[in-house]
């Protein structure tokens, strides 16, 4: 198995994470929650403008306007996809929903996990083609994805352990969410390969960038201040760039940079 393949794997298994927080009632904090979101959206603008764009653009072929168009692309076709899913709410990661609407948490508990699972397929396609491209950016984002898998893990548990009652039918619901995103690795796998040119590689990584940037300033950023309303975001962005940053230039100096 391919190491990109097992990447987007523990990226999307990370979901099992929240959800065994959620069941077992050991959420984090608020804090916590919100400051690891911040801190994923700061991995990922910073490897989508300053690693994966740039690449992609200096690839031998690769013209600006299709570079550029690509990574537009990646925008647009989130926003239009997020503006059609439902969402998970802070309220899911926080409060333990009122025990007598077990109908309507089933039925929030469905549309949660559809929409998560829909949000996470292209993400394990990014995981798989920035690991595949790039191993070293790759485990960034792998681990910027697994980050917030967490808090997703937990707003799909909550309700349904709400629901049901059962331990078990929560963590197998949150789990569905994750192997959206392994699935999404594993098609890219079987479909892209090494069938691929450069040129269509960069592109993909193009609005692979796209996507990481809208997911983390429409997503991540704002849910972490809706979870934690008395703290900046800005303060896990911050850090998660700077740790991101810093990893890169170290391994580009040791000389494993792939």
């Amino acid at each position: 198995m391919s190491v990109p393949l097992i990447l987007t794997l523990l990226a999307g298994g990370a979901t099992f994470i929240g959800a065994l927080l959620g069941v077992l009632g050991q959420k984090p904090s608020n804090r916590l929650l919100a400051f690891s979101l911040g801190f994923a959206a700061g991995i990922m603008l910073l490897i989508s403008l300053m690693e994966m764009l740039p690449a992609a653009l200096g690839e031998e072929g690769m013209s600006p306007v299709l570079g550029y168009g690509m990574f537009i692309v990646g925008l647009l076709g989130y926003f239009a996809l997020d503006r059609l899913l439902p969402h998970a709410h802070p309220q899911d990661l926080i409060d333990p929903p009122p025990a007598h609407a077990s109908r309507n948490l089933r039925r929030t508990a469905l549309l949660l996990t559809l929409g998560i699972s829909l949000h996470n397929f292209p993400e394990g396609i990014a995981t798989y083609v920035t690991a595949s491209t790039n191993l070293e950016l790759g485990f960034g984002i792998a681990l910027a994805v697994a980050l917030h898998n967490i808090p997703e893990g937990l707003a799909v548990a909550g309700p349904v352990y709400a629901a049901t009652g059962s331990r078990r039918k929560a963590v197998i619901w949150a789990g569905l969410s994750g192997m959206a995103e392994i699935l999404g690795g594993v098609l890219a796998w079987l479909i892209l390969g090494t069938m691929v040119s450069p040129v269509v590689m960069a592109a993909i990584m193009a609005a692979v960038a796209g996507i990481m940037v809208a997911l983390s300033v429409d997503e991540l950023m704002p849910l972490a201040k809706e979870i934690d309303p008395h703290n900046n975001p800005s303060y896990g962005v911050l850090c998660g760039m700077s740790v991101m940053g810093l990893s890169l230039t170290l391994l580009q100096t040791s000389g494993l940079s792939g």
